[in-house]
């Protein structure tokens, strides 16, 4: 699947990786269902009885948190006859009821009812059996909810590495914290899910792609530079992207077309985060756009504003795409119209960006299969290996280049167990693109 070759410094990728249906089919049972998955954000369940309905890996599951404050994912499937159990989008409520049986849970999972119970020989104890089915592993990292299906994972943050201390910095970026807002945006994609990853950890695509964009923010006064931009492997396949040059960030990084009240509103907030976090921190929360990738199916746009992005990959070809902002729990009522305003111009789905990303992955889908199948094998692969013979030197990658990307893809054929997948000629360099002091 994959071809590493130091000799002649290329890295290419088969792409009946994203059109094979054996291999998506093993992506679902052996990434999604031995991996930490990001579920959602625990300010999405803010109240006791909150619940959220969501689906990972093509399974239905119940977000919710129970009458006593606590968080939970159950499998929303009734653990009598396997009815979905739980048919609201979201809502509030203590109990939830089956409408086929009308078998009833509490919000902990217990259950509450059987009609008829005396029917069941010992009912005490068999009720005590058929309570809602938990995720096996739920671990929550800064108001990230991950769950997974396999017992046996190692610890949250383990797994997480370098990648927590970036969503550390995501809740330091203000004192109250951070909250998403209501709503979810969701869109479906023609493409693979992996051709979403690879979008987000290439910073090549920024400026011809983006061209609308890249002009508007040059004709209001700010300067767009590829220059001191760089991309970390964080290990476990999480990577990011740490860009200075496109574009100004809400309460952080001012830029003209935020306004002059905006302006004296960020010199304030950055005071603030200099006292609370220290010149150093402050500098890498607030002056660096950070794009971050977990491993499986989690992106952190944190630019101009935050946007969280969960990956369902429902086909090889169809990949769902749920998105929420992610905003301060306090903040001045300007800004926070101001924040909506930028976030939806540019990474929204109908922004300046989200639209061509879309486009470029779904043309990407539609143009490989121009060589499927063919009589020359060698032409049905795709180039990422940009960037590679500055790896051989020691230089740390740009986020230009694609090292980000190959991080990945080492992650991703490891993490679906094809032992030979890779494939390595020459000697592959020691690893330097394992993150950097920050605090």
């Amino acid at each position: 699947m994959i071809v590493e070759d130091w000799d002649q410094l290329t890295f290419r990728v088969n792409r009946e990786a994203y059109r094979n249906a054996e291999i998506f089919a093993r992506e679902r049972g052996w990434v999604w269902m031995h991996t930490w998955l990001y579920l959602g954000h625990e300010t999405e369940i803010p109240n006791p009885n909150d619940f959220k309905v969501r689906t990972l890996g093509g399974r239905p599951l119940i977000f919710c948190r129970d009458s006593a404050g606590e968080v939970h994912a159950f499998l929303n499937s009734c653990p009598h006859r396997g009815t979905v159990l739980c048919r609201e989008n979201e809502g509030s409520t203590r109990l939830f009821q089956c409408f086929y049986h009308a078998w009833t849970f509490r919000n902990n999972g217990e259950l509450a009812a059987i009609p008829d119970a005396g029917a069941y020989e010992s009912s005490e104890e068999f009720g005590a059996s058929m309570g809602l089915r938990s995720v096996p592993r739920l671990e929550i990292h800064e108001g990230f909810v991950f769950v997974a299906f396999d017992p046996d994972v190692p610890p949250l943050l383990e797994y997480l590495g370098d990648a927590a201390d970036y969503m550390t910095m995501i809740e330091q970026q203000h004192v109250g914290g951070m909250t998403t807002l209501p709503g979810t945006q969701l869109y479906s994609v023609r493409g693979n899910w992996k051709l979403a990853v690879e979008n987000a950890m290439d910073g090549y695509h920024f400026a011809p792609t983006h061209n609308t964009f890249v002009g508007y923010l040059r004709e209001s006064g700010y300067a767009v530079t590829d220059d001191n931009q760089y991309a970390y492997n964080l290990g476990n396949g999480h990577g990011l992207l740490v860009l200075t040059g496109h574009g100004g960030r809400i309460s952080m990084l001012w830029e003209p077309r935020f306004g002059e009240d905006e302006r004296v509103r960020t010199e304030a907030h950055r005071a603030e985060m200099t006292q609370r976090l220290g010149e150093k921190r402050a500098h890498h929360v607030a002056d660096e756009s950070h794009i971050l990738f977990v491993f499986p199916n989690l992106l952190l746009f944190d630019i101009e504003g935050l946007s969280i992005r969960q990956l369902e990959p429902v086909a090889p070809d169809q990949t769902d795409v749920r998105a929420w902002q992610l905003v301060p729990r306090e903040e001045d009522p300007d800004t926070r119209a101001l924040r909506m305003k930028t976030v939806v111009s540019f990474v929204g789905p109908g922004g300046l960006a989200t639209p061509d990303d879309i486009e470029a992955y779904e043309a990407v889908q539609r143009g490989i299969q121009a060589t499927a199948g063919t009589v020359q094998p060698e032409l049905d692969y795709s180039d990422m290996s940009r960037g590679m013979a500055d790896e051989v030197k020691g230089v740390q990658g740009r986020s230009i280049d694609e090292g980000a990307m190959r991080g990945f893809w080492r992650q991703w054929v490891e993490a679906i167990g094809l032992d030979d997948g890779l494939e390595i000629h020459g000697e592959r360099p020691a690893s330097f693109l394992a993150g950097r002091d920050v605090r």
